[in-house]
C-alpha cells in the first residue's frame, strides 16, 4: 500500500528522481520521458529500391559517404602503435609531441588481400603438420628386458676394472703419469705469492714543477714508516687479489 500524498502534486515531481518514490517491486525511475505508442525506433533509410524491374535493367552501385575514392576505401586503418614507436625513435617524449608527429605522419595498416588475388597469402600445403614435434616413441623391449640396467652395471663394472688396473700399475712401480697419479692441486695464497714475479713500479705521473713539491692535504698514516709498511704489504700481498689494483678477492683457483 502507498502512503498518501499530501501537498500540490507538481509535474517536476516526476521529472526529478531524488523526488520520486521508490515503488514496491519494481526498478528505481530515473524521470526520463519516453515517446508514445506510435514512436518507431532506429534510423530511416533514404535508399529507395525500385525492385525486379530496376535490378535488370541497370546495375546499382553503392556510393561511399562524403565522396570518397575506392582507392582510399581500401586503405587500412591508421597503425598508432607504429606511429608511437617512430615517434619514440625520433625523440619525442610528451604527449604534445607525439600528437603533432601523429597528425603530420601517417602510417597505415595492410589490408589482408582477398582470396584468389595476387597478394594473398599462398595456400597452405595440406600433408604439412603445424605444431611441435612428438617425442619418440619409448622403447618398451628395453624396458621388459632391463637393458637399461644392465647398461649400467657394465658401465660401473668398466669403472671397477680399469680403478683396480691403475692401482695395480701404481703398486708395480711402473711410470704412470702425474694427472693419472695425482688430482688437481689446489691453489693457496701461499703457493701463488711464491710463484708470483714481481712487477716493476711504475713511473710517476708527470706533474708541474710548482705541484712537485706540494704534499698532500690529508694524511691519516701516523707516521711515513707506518704508511710505507701499509703500502709494502699491500703490494705484496695485492698479487694473489683480483682486480686491477688488486684490492678484490682472494685469486684462488
Amino acid at each position: 500500500m502507498e502512503a498518501a500524498q499530501i501537498g500540490v502534486v507538481r509535474d517536476s515531481m516526476l521529472a526529478n528522481p531524488l523526488l520520486i518514490r521508490p515503488a514496491l517491486g519494481k526498478a528505481r525511475s530515473r524521470g526520463l520521458s519516453f515517446p508514445g505508442p506510435d514512436f518507431v525506433y532506429g534510423m530511416a533509410t533514404s535508399v529507395r529500391d525500385g525492385g525486379v524491374p530496376e535490378a535488370i535493367s541497370h546495375w546499382h552501385s553503392h556510393s561511399l559517404p562524403g565522396g570518397q575514392s575506392s582507392a582510399r576505401a581500401k586503405m587500412g586503418e591508421k597503425d598508432f602503435v607504429a606511429l608511437n614507436r617512430e615517434g619514440v625513435k625520433s625523440g619525442l617524449v610528451t604527449a604534445k609531441e607525439h600528437y603533432q608527429y601523429r597528425a603530420t605522419h601517417d602510417i597505415r595498416r595492410l589490408v589482408p588481400a582477398k582470396a584468389g588475388s595476387r597478394l594473398a597469402a599462398p595456400p597452405r600445403i595440406p600433408d604439412m603438420t603445424f605444431g611441435v614435434p612428438t617425442r619418440p616413441s619409448t622403447p618398451i623391449a628395453d624396458l621388459l628386458e632391463h637393458q637399461y640396467s644392465k647398461r649400467w652395471l657394465e658401465e660401473q663394472q668398466a669403472k671397477d676394472r680399469a680403478r683396480l688396473e691403475r692401482r695395480h700399475n701404481r703398486g708395480a712401480g711402473l711410470c704412470v703419469s702425474p694427472q693419472a697419479r695425482l688430482g688437481r692441486v689446489q691453489e693457496t695464497r701461499t703457493t701463488i705469492l711464491r710463484k708470483s714475479c714481481p712487477i716493476a713500479e711504475p713511473p710517476s705521473l708527470w706533474k708541474l714543477p710548482r705541484f712537485q713539491e706540494v704534499g698532500p692535504a690529508l694524511d691519516t698514516f701516523r707516521s711515513p714508516e707506518a704508511r710505507n709498511k701499509a703500502f709494502s704489504a699491500h703490494y705484496s700481498d695485492s698479487v694473489a687479489r683480483r682486480g686491477h689494483l688488486g684490492q678484490g678477492t682472494y685469486n684462488l683457483s
